[in-house]
C-alpha cells in the first residue's frame, strides 16, 4: 500500500516511515502542511497520516481543504492534545480516525490497515439503497433525501450506508465501530456520537422528520421518514 505521512517532527516521521517500509509499503513524507496538501491532492494514496500541529496550514486546515476538494482518501490524525474537544475538532474537519501521541507502531499499523480496507464494489442489482425518501446510489456515490442532495464525507457515507442496510434495526455503538470503522476503539470514545450528530444535521432539514432515532441505552436506528 501507499501512504502519505505529513509530520514536521523528523524523529516521528522516520519512526512511522521505517515501520511501514519494513512491511513493504511505499511511504512519502511531507514536513509541513503546504507540502502535505500538495502531495495529497495528487492522489494515489491508500491512507494519509497527518499531525494536527504543523507549520504552514495545520492538520485541521489540511483535512478541511482535502475534503472540500473532494479527496476521499482515509485520514488518520495524530495529536498530542488530549482534550476530547480537540480530537472531536479533527473528526468534524473530516478525519476518519485519530491517534494520540505517544503511540505504539502496532496500533498505528492496525488503524491504517482498517482505514485503507475497502469493501468490494456492489453488484449492479444492489447498487442502490432506499429507505423512505432517502436514496443512495452506490455506483455514482450520490445520496439524496427527496430532491435534496446530501454532501457526505467518507465516514458519513459509510455510516449512512450501514444504517440503510440495517434500516429498522437497532445498531449499537460497538456494532457501528466494528462495521463502519472496522476497528475496536476505546469504549470511552464518542466518535460514533460525533459522526451520528453530524450526519443528522445533513439528513434532516428544517421541517423534516428526523430519520435517525436514538434508542436510550442501546444505540441508533434509521427509520423511514
Amino acid at each position: 500500500m501507499r501512504f502519505l505521512v505529513i509530520e514536521d517532527d523528523a524523529a516521528t516521521a522516520d519512526y512511522i516511515a521505517k515501520g511501514l517500509r519494513e512491511e513493504g509499503h511505499v511511504v512519502e513524507l511531507a514536513g509541513d502542511g503546504r507540502e502535505g496538501l500538495f502531495h495529497a491532492l495528487e492522489g494515489g494514496f491508500d491512507a494519509i497520516v497527518t499531525d494536527r500541529m504543523l507549520p504552514g496550514p495545520d492538520g485541521i486546515s489540511v483535512v478541511r481543504a482535502l475534503r472540500a476538494a473532494g479527496v476521499a482518501t482515509p485520514i488518520l490524525m495524530l495529536t498530542a492534545l488530549s482534550e476530547v474537544e480537540k480530537r472531536v475538532e479533527g473528526l468534524e474537519a473530516g478525519a476518519d480516525d485519530y491517534l494520540g501521541k505517544p503511540f505504539a507502531f502496532a496500533e498505528l499499523r492496525a488503524r491504517l490497515r482498517a482505514l485503507a480496507r475497502r469493501p468490494a464494489a456492489p453488484p449492479a442489482a444492489a447498487a442502490e439503497l432506499r429507505v423512505g425518501e432517502l436514496r443512495m446510489d452506490l455506483l455514482a456515490r450520490t445520496a439524496t433525501r427527496g430532491a435534496r442532495k446530501l454532501d457526505l464525507l467518507p465516514t458519513e457515507w459509510r455510516l449512512l450506508e450501514h444504517l440503510m442496510r440495517h434500516a429498522g434495526e437497532v445498531q449499537t455503538r460497538t456494532m457501528l465501530l466494528e462495521k463502519v470503522w472496522d476497528f475496536s476503539f476505546d469504549p470511552t470514545t464518542n466518535v460514533v456520537d460525533v459522526h451520528v450528530s453530524r450526519l443528522r444535521r445533513k439528513l434532516d432539514a428544517p421541517g423534516e422528520a428526523p430519520m435517525i432515532r436514538t434508542v436510550r441505552g442501546a444505540g441508533y436506528v434509521l427509520d423511514p421518514a
